[in-house]
């Protein structure tokens, strides 16, 4: 039984008389392929060239340089939920452009970044403007698109994120082999520069009076715990999960979101809206959300070590091997999306996870005299699974929630997605590091054909995917237990 959210009465959605005309549908979608292209592959983009980064400030690949990474997925974590409330709050318009601009800006410091402190913290300034454009991008999608059509909207977008994906490893490596790894960075501004003029011709002006006040103290906990936890997930593995600073972080995060949940108790307009989770398909098409990307996001992670440390693979080649994935979903994603707007979406999630479950088993066959064809073939399956459920069950969750609250489910939607790309890195790591596979493929790189090391390093791999699986079964009965979407409710919204 779903309940019904009543809309909120404290917000007056008005237009400029002067605003321009309300843009085409093709339009909206434009300008966000161009903003969420650019972020996308600035993600994908880097992880091939962390080698290079380290070796040009003298680093080792590991704890250092991985803060590349990890700055930037730690500050989207930690602002998504406060950008996409207060997207509700002051309009898509100016968090979008805003987050263009931000995300510009701080690319071209990354290159020219002359120390790693002043790359990592311009990361984490272009983090920032990536948390902008992935709060409000669903939600600018769905506000375009009539609610018959939001599947279809829903999955062009998870195609252009699938594309940037299949850029980023094949454009990175050729870049950085090419010229330098800060051109990686130095690509963005172009695409910036077009996206931030083309949005401020074709959105229109919004005008959102609010009555109420911002949460400013919630959303700095919220930021805090958020960030101390991921914190904790992104370096557990590396430090030690019972190492003084593990547990400081820890604590530090638990007691920041214990204040938050006390702040959003007292607050009149709280950041996170907990009637929506009443509504049943909203709550278990979350869940489901998350445990997708526990499934799915690891593959990115192992792969890409068993490519490089058991087969002895370039970057170049890895990245080329790493594109059928991004690219079945980005064929199919649209096909889903579209699809779901026909059919519903509760039967296509549910198989999409199958799918991805079977997939990921075939995955954990791989071994270190399987072909190429037997390699890339078990990825077909397993993207074939995500971008059947990845649209539906987006469109589900963005259908479930009212129309003015569309801004904080779509910062709801994007906090799921990294949290769960994050757990899953981090169950991933902990799994390959507890069987020994972390120490046997580094060993590995210096006795390539020692088939103990071989061995060791493929019962890790097999491991980490199974837990995947695992995660992916579970994710399908979340995926059947929100029960049966109606067309016409989903149509009202």
């Amino acid at each position: 039984m779903s309940t019904r959210i009543a809309p909120e009465a404290d917000v007056d959605i008005a237009h400029d008389a002067s605003a321009p005309a309300t843009p085409s549908k093709w339009s909206v979608l434009a300008v966000v392929a161009l903003g969420v292209f650019m972020c996308v592959l600035d993600t994908s983009i880097v992880n091939v060239s962390l080698p290079p980064i380290a070796a040009y400030f003298h680093v080792a690949v590991g704890a250092q340089v991985e803060w590349v990474i990890v700055a930037y997925l730690i500050v989207i974590a930690a602002t998504l939920l406060t950008i996409g409330r207060l997207s509700d709050r002051i309009g898509r318009r100016p968090i979008w452009i805003t987050g263009l601009c931000v995300f510009t800006t701080a690319s071209a410091l990354c290159g020219v970044a002359p120390a790693l402190w002043m790359l990592i913290t311009a990361r984490v300034l272009q983090g920032v403007g990536g948390a902008m454009l992935m709060a409000v991008s669903p939600a600018m999608l769905t506000a375009a698109f009539p609610p018959e059509e939001r599947g279809r909207a829903l999955g062009l977008n998870s195609m252009i994120v699938a594309l940037g994906i299949t850029a980023g490893p094949t454009l990175g490596g050729l870049i950085t082999e090419q010229a330098s790894w800060r051109w990686i960075f130095y690509v963005n501004a172009p695409i910036g520069v077009v996206a931030v003029i083309a949005s401020a011709i074709v959105l229109p002006r919004e005008h959102q009076p609010s009555r109420v006040r911002f949460d400013i103290l919630g959303a700095i906990a919220l930021g805090l715990g958020l960030a101390a936890l991921t914190t904790v997930l992104s370096v557990g593995n590396a430090a030690g999960w019972g190492s003084p600073v593990v547990i400081a972080l820890g604590a530090l995060g638990a007691t920041a979101l214990v204040g938050f949940v006390a702040q959003e108790r007292r607050h009149e307009a709280p950041l996170i809206d907990h009637t929506l989770f009443r509504d049943r398909l909203f709550a278990w098409a979350t869940a489901s959300l998350v445990l997708s990307f526990l499934a799915a996001f690891a593959t990115s992670f192992v792969l890409p070590i068993y490519f490089q440390q058991l087969r002895g693979y370039s970057v170049l080649r890895t990245g080329v091997l790493l594109t059928p994935f991004p690219l079945v979903v980005a064929v199919v994603a649209p096909l889903s999306g579209r699809l779901a707007d026909r059919i519903g979406t509760r039967g296509l999630a549910s198989a999409g996870m199958t799918i991805l479950c079977v997939g990921l088993v075939l995955l954990a066959r791989l071994d270190a005299r399987t072909s190429l064809w037997g390699v890339i073939w078990p990825q077909l399956v397993t993207a074939l699974g995500m971008g059947m459920f990845q649209s539906p069950n987006n469109s589900a969750i963005m259908g479930a929630a009212p129309r003015n609250r569309q801004g904080v489910a779509a910062g709801m939607l994007a906090t799921g997605r990294t949290v769960g790309q994050s757990l899953s890195v981090a169950i991933a790591g902990a799994v390959l590091m507890s069987t020994g596979a972390v120490a046997a493929g580094r060993a590995l790189l210096g006795r390539p054909h020692d088939p103990a090391l071989a061995g060791t390093f493929v019962r890790g791999f097999r491991w980490s995917l199974w837990t995947c699986s695992a995660l992916a079964a579970i994710a399908i009965v979340t995926s059947l237990l929100r029960g049966r979407e109606s067309l016409e409710r989903a149509r009202r919204r």
